[in-house]
């Protein structure tokens, strides 16, 4: 039950001794989609590629910044085949089709077990999920519980508890999805959930080495290009890009692969389990990685006994004085029965 949005501090001693190659060009594949779109879905052509994140520039070397990319190193070449994918992070009106036509029930519609969460108070074994509640003042950044809460009955149909809706929201991402809700829905729409490569060489939009889908510059041309945090994290977002949480799908520029959101919004899912030194593991092992798909189990430092699925893609609540995870590179990461009001998913189709 921790949404976090912090790095990974005790793995930085092992990556320390590791040798960062750098970037190289992107490689994708000459050929062209093998069939007609699927709807609302893009060709990524697939092809080799550097994976992974340099620390941030334009950050003042701050310890937030440096910490955003300690668990996506080192650089190391990677290979996928081509994919359809979703051009937009999946949406309450898309899921609600799903639910409709399968009787779903997602996680958070369900109370945990003890079983499943031995160290819970009693209270919190209810239906319910994790909501972000900003405090009323300035706090210390070393303690997320100040600004996250377990509120009961908030789920995918009630973003920020019981006396919320998604009324007037069909087009924002959905959220509350705990990775087997989106699993299911993938699996509902005959696709499946992106692996970490797939996702980033989706993200990256051909680009090679950038910190952000578009470029090195957070802002481009003075606009900003993704749903972030403004302000004072946690207390006050100005909400300079017009939004104070989720934003409706596509309103900032796509992507090179014509892909909206891959940075900022909302935390996507991916289908590899989460360890910090799953990048030295690839790299120790040499050559090019060809269509990894994660380690074989879950190890998080932090939470040793959780088992953890990778993000991508940062969210709303990510700010350079906090968590700079909207870059390209970065990663997230969550137990796989949590869900929060800033984490949704989107999903791929292989080719056959």
């Amino acid at each position: 039950m921790q949404p976090t949005e912090t790095g990974v501090p005790a793995v930085k001693e092992m990556i320390s001794a590791q040798i960062e190659p750098g970037f190289a060009a992107t490689a994708p594949n000459p050929s062209p989609p093998p069939v007609a779109a699927p709807k609302e879905m893009a060709w990524i052509p697939g092809g080799e590629f550097s994976m992974g994140a340099a620390e941030p520039k334009g950050i003042d070397n701050n310890r937030v910044g440096m910490q955003a990319t300690l668990d996506s190193r080192p650089i190391h070449r990677v290979y996928v085949d081509g994919f359809w994918m979703d051009r937009t992070e999946v949406t309450n009106a898309q899921y609600e089709r799903f639910v409709t036509a399968s009787k779903y029930v997602t996680v958070a519609e369900k109370a945990p077990s003890a079983e499943e969460f031995p160290n819970a108070p009693v209270d919190m074994l209810v239906p319910g999920s994790v909501v972000f509640t900003p405090p009323d003042k300035p706090v210390q950044l070393n303690d997320h519980f100040q600004w996250w809460a377990w509120v009961k009955d908030a789920d995918w149909r009630h973003p920020e508890g019981p006396n919320s809706s998604i009324k007037e929201r069909d087009n924002h991402p959905v959220v509350h999805v705990a990775y087997p809700d989106a699993e299911a829905y993938c699996k509902w729409a005959e696709k499946r959930l992106p692996t970490e490569a797939e996702w980033e060489f989706a993200a990256r939009g051909g680009l090679a080495g950038k910190a952000y889908p578009w470029g090195d510059d957070f802002m481009l041309d003075g606009k900003r290009m993704t749903n972030s945090f403004q302000g004072s994290f946690p207390n006050r977002n100005s909400s300079e890009d017009g939004y104070l949480s989720t934003a409706p799908i596509a309103q900032f520029p796509p992507n090179g692969y014509g892909l909206y959101d891959v940075a900022g919004n909302v935390w996507e899912w991916t289908s590899d389990w989460y360890r910090p030194d799953y990048y030295g593991q690839l790299a120790q092992a040499g050559g090019i990685a060809k269509n990894p798909t994660g380690p074989e189990s879950a190890w998080d430092p932090d939470e040793p006994g959780q088992a953890k699925k990778a993000h991508r893609g940062g969210s709303f609540l990510c700010t350079e004085q906090y968590c700079s995870r909207y870059g390209v590179g970065t990663r997230g990461k969550g137990e796989i029965n949590t869900g929060t009001n800033h984490l949704g998913f989107r999903c791929v189709k292989p080719i056959k």
